[in-house]
């Protein structure tokens, strides 16, 4: 193994945490060095997740740890238990950073131009880039108290830049109650790494794992754990910060906002498939996250329908198309304890809710870029007060066409793909979770079709009539987003075959994930 690949997973977090603090400096030199700095640093770090990918894909699951004498050695000489701060990164943990490290690269990219006049954007980069750090720090730890770490650095790094634009009262107010939010949850992971800890006398995940007994406590633990990354997903009934946040946050940080509530949420599921496993009550937790996401879809979308503002009804559906990445994996947690069930359809409902995830990642974060694109050029985010834009500004026109049919599931796109795959499994479940999941589907185009006619179609409007195309940045960041959703719309059976199913089996396979750091497994 190569030094670059043998060091990848902490080069990932590091670099963007090093470029963070040395932004400041470099935007001394001007705004354009600055900006070169930033896109360069998240597109090598982009690099450094695919050469990590490969490496996992190729030998198995990648274990860095801090110190030792050589990077794999995660228990010391003489010790039974890892001691030291161990980063295991698995299939899910480099399908959560792919996903996190484009939606990063293509904010920074939109943020060139949509950020140009606003004050204070070394600051704004410096967040940027930590948003970044705290995304890939908890899908690559290993150890409990590290990822209550870069969940504070992504929580608060997130809030700072949902606040940025403090001339907007809505904007302080949506910062504020992901801070909140964000403080609370992470008082909750604080808590249970503590109970842990005092039962067990470890932090790491697969240690913890191995050592388990299911005490009152690791009940008590589980809850918290659930509920806190639960609330931070923006699932209900913990969806009423979503709106507020989303809504006035620069569309170049929507994204990145979203793409750290999905990491979130797949931390989640790395509780309950890694930590607990067969050890919980796996029906019972499968179930109450089944539940959690049928309403997530219903009541977001029900929210959706019937909002004027552009940006708050796309944050409503965040909320809904959430819920079918809950309802995927829910129904393969419930069936976990069920061997014949789990490889009959549980293992694909798990695969359609991570498929989701990332799709969702693309297409959303290009709707959340093109809606922000109207506000920029137009002044407002009131549909009723919009019209004809289809005409003056034709490439946001298309990239929003290419974002709602894919949330909407209309096949070909890669949203039909994974939402089918979520039909098929959760069908053998009980069918009413497919009909649920259906009717929200139409009602989501429903929601999407009035979008498109009030922004796009229709006569040109006076007031209108001089608005051009958002500048080319803006325009190369909703490409890379547009890029990937029809790329994954082409290929979707490439997809799933090459980096679905290694993280759906990564979540399946406990045993795996203890026996890389604590061997046998």
């Amino acid at each position: 193994m190569d030094a670059l690949t043998a060091h990848s997973s902490i080069l990932a977090i590091a670099v963007p945490l090093l470029a963070a603090f040395l932004t400041p400096l470099v935007g001394k030199l001007g705004a354009r060095t600055r900006n070169v700095f930033v896109v360069v640093v998240l597109a090598f770090v982009e690099f450094l997740v695919l050469v990590l990918a490969r490496d996992v894909y190729a030998n198995g699951i990648h274990v860095y740890t801090l110190g030792a004498a050589a990077p794999s050695l995660a228990i010391p000489e003489h010790y039974m238990v890892p001691v030291r701060i161990v980063l295991e990164v698995d299939g899910l943990g480099v399908f959560m950073g792919i996903i996190s490290a484009t939606v990063a690269l293509a904010g920074a990219i939109y943020s060139i131009s949509c950020m140009k006049h606003e004050t204070g954007q070394d600051r704004f980069y410096t967040l940027l880039l930590l948003l970044t750090v705290g995304m890939l720090g908890i899908q690559f730890t290993g150890d409990l108290f590290n990822l209550f770490v870069f969940l504070e650095i992504l929580s608060i790094s997130g809030a700072a830049l949902a606040a940025f634009r403090t001339r907007f009262i809505d904007a302080v107010e949506g910062g504020f109650k992901y801070l909140i939010v964000s403080t609370v949850a992470a008082l909750m992971v604080l808590l249970a790494t503590g109970l842990f800890y005092g039962q067990y006398n470890l932090l790491n995940i697969a240690a913890i794992a191995d050592a388990m007994q299911y005490t009152a406590l690791d009940k008590i633990a589980l809850a918290l754990l659930i509920v806190a990354l639960l609330t931070k997903s923006g699932g209900v009934p913990s969806h009423w910060w979503v709106p507020d946040t989303y809504t006035p946050a620069p569309a170049g940080t929507s994204p990145m906002i979203y793409a750290a509530t999905l990491a979130c949420m797949s931390t989640m599921f790395r509780v309950a498939f890694t930590l607990y496993g067969l050890k919980m009550s796996v029906a019972t937790i499968g179930w109450l996250i089944i539940i959690a996401g049928l309403l997530s879809m219903f009541i977001g979308v029900t929210m959706a329908l019937r909002q004027t503002d552009v940006k708050r009804l796309m944050a409503y559906h965040v909320i809904s198309q959430g819920g079918y990445m809950l309802l995927g994996v829910g129904v393969g947690i419930a069936v976990l304890g069920d061997p014949q069930a789990l490889a009959a359809y549980g293992r694909e409902a798990v695969a359609g809710g991570l498929f989701h995830v990332m799709n969702h990642a693309f297409f959303k974060g290009l709707l959340l870029l093109a809606g922000e694109a109207l506000f920029f050029r137009l002044g407002t985010r009131d549909l009723n007060r919009m019209g004809g834009m289809g005409r003056n500004m034709k490439w946001t026109c298309a990239f929003f066409l290419i974002g709602a049919l894919a949330i909407s599931g209309v096949p070909p796109l890669n949203g039909f793909a994974s939402k089918l795959m979520i039909y098929e499994a959760s069908y053998q479940l009980n069918p009413m979770l497919t009909i649920i999941a259906m009717m929200v589907s139409i009602m989501t185009l429903a929601s999407f079709t009035k979008v498109f006619q009030s922004a796009f179609t229709g006569p040109e409007l006076p007031e209108y009539k001089e608005v051009r195309e958002v500048p080319l940045s803006m325009k190369l960041g909703m490409g890379i987003l547009a890029g990937a959703t029809l790329f994954i719309s082409l290929f979707p059976s490439l997809v799933v075959n090459t980096i679905v199913y290694p993280a759906a089996d990564a979540l399946l396979d406990q045993a795996g994930y203890i026996g890389a750091v604590m061997g046998g497994g």
